[in-house]
């Protein structure tokens, strides 16, 4: 009888998956998350605590999986949330609380507040931990960080943690300099580039294998692949994976426009087009394009410039093929709004906007802002890091689980 309430369950469960088109001969329909493929692990949750680390990403079909999974009988006793929150809907950087999920009442953890890692407490009424986040691709999107938490606090635990994977929009790329160690931080914890090529499972196995984790313990995964996938496909992600990261235009530019989180110029936050939209007050008669940051709840409370009118660069309708193609993080925005800034003193100066990082944080090597100043060409920038790189490249090996 097992056996049958469980196909049971993966039936209506699948009912839930996304409808393929079968006129659609593209290689992108025919993906599916792990999470889609209820089959392969409904069997290792049936009859268990189970804890999910979610947010809003965590989906099938239209439909949450603690919705679905919690509606067919698995025994969800908690939910882990990240930075913005289990439902999305809390901003960048603001601390999230605990609470209870008004749709389910199942008590909600937060791991973005005042602890980011579950406590021996947290798991001792839970068999098995369930991660299943939307990553966009980049070292300083914070999810990993919070996967490799929670891979400690069940190595610690003695619990398996089951990873359902999701295709990474920007995993065709790999580029950047690689992290200096002597600038981790919240948005940098690990020696990998800016755009780092990996699946959340890819990393898993990475940080496992090359002995990130606290102390180098290695956490017990069980892992659902992406079917029919490779790193090349593009992918247009179902559910925005973060307040600011609102279109798919966004994620796509994220790589490139992210690191002017360590500029004083507005990217788009305070607006609907964070991350395709760059200006400052300052290129007033410089640039024609404009905008003005507002005060948006849920995205950007207090943008740098609020209410002031920006002049810059319009990328809304820029051609992201073009990255596609070149393979390559753009870093030429950031050098011609340099460039272009009447008050070069101001543009690397963390202490005007407690929004700003530095620009160390951001990138990950303490040279590049000299190299901006000086106007280094962007290749002899590149030659700097190139022999890391190639390293990483070669190391990343050793984990993919897609071509």
């Amino acid at each position: 009888m097992k056996f049958f309430s469980l196909l049971a369950v993966a039936f209506l469960l699948c009912a839930c998956s996304p409808k393929i088109n079968a006129n659609d001969k593209s290689p992108a329909s025919k993906i599916k998350t792990g999470a889609d493929q209820t089959e392969l692990y409904l069997p290792l949750l049936k009859g268990k605590r189970v804890a999910i680390m979610a947010n809003q990403t965590t989906i099938i079909g239209k439909t949450h999986l603690v919705d679905s999974l919690q509606k067919l009988g698995i025994n969800i006793v908690k939910v882990f949330g990240p930075e913005h929150g289990f439902r999305g809907n809390a901003s960048a950087g603001a601390r999230v609380s605990d609470e209870i999920d008004q749709r389910t009442g199942i008590p909600i953890i937060s791991l973005y507040g005042k602890k980011n890692k579950p406590s021996n407490e947290d798991l001792k009424d839970v068999d098995i931990l369930v991660y299943d986040l939307q990553d966009v691709g980049v070292r300083f999107y914070t999810n990993i960080n919070a996967l490799s938490r929670l891979m400690e606090a069940c190595e610690a635990n003695n619990k398996t943690l089951l990873i359902l994977d999701r295709p990474n929009p920007n995993g065709y790329l790999v580029d950047g300099p690689i992290l200096d160690m002597k600038y981790k931080s919240g948005i940098g914890m690990f020696p990998i580039p800016m755009s780092h090529g990996l699946t959340v499972a890819e990393f898993a196995q990475m940080a496992n294998g090359e002995g990130w984790l606290t102390n180098k313990v290695k956490a017990d995964l069980k892992i659902i692949k992406v079917a029919n996938y490779n790193h090349d496909m593009p992918y247009t992600l179902p559910v925005p994976p973060s307040p600011n990261l609102n279109t798919q235009q966004a994620i796509l530019l994220y790589p490139s426009v992210c690191m002017f989180e360590g500029v004083y110029v507005n990217h788009g936050r305070g607006t609907y087009n964070p991350f395709t939209v760059l200006g400052s007050p300052a290129y007033k008669g410089i640039y024609s394009f404009s905008f003005t940051p507002k005060s948006i709840k849920g995205m950007a409370e207090s943008p740098i410039f609020m209410d002031e009118v920006c002049y810059g660069i319009d990328l809304r309708n820029y051609d992201t093929e073009k990255l596609r193609k070149s393979k390559k993080i753009n870093f030429e925005w950031i050098k011609e709004l340099y460039k272009a800034h009447p008050k070069k003193e101001q543009f690397f100066e963390s202490k005007f906007s407690n929004q700003m990082n530095n620009i160390e944080i951001q990138i990950g090597r303490g040279d590049f802002r000299q190299q901006i100043i000086d106007d280094v060409p962007i290749e002899t920038i590149r030659a700097g890091w190139e022999p890391g790189l190639k390293a990483y490249k070669e190391m990343r090996k050793k984990y993919l689980l897609y071509p």
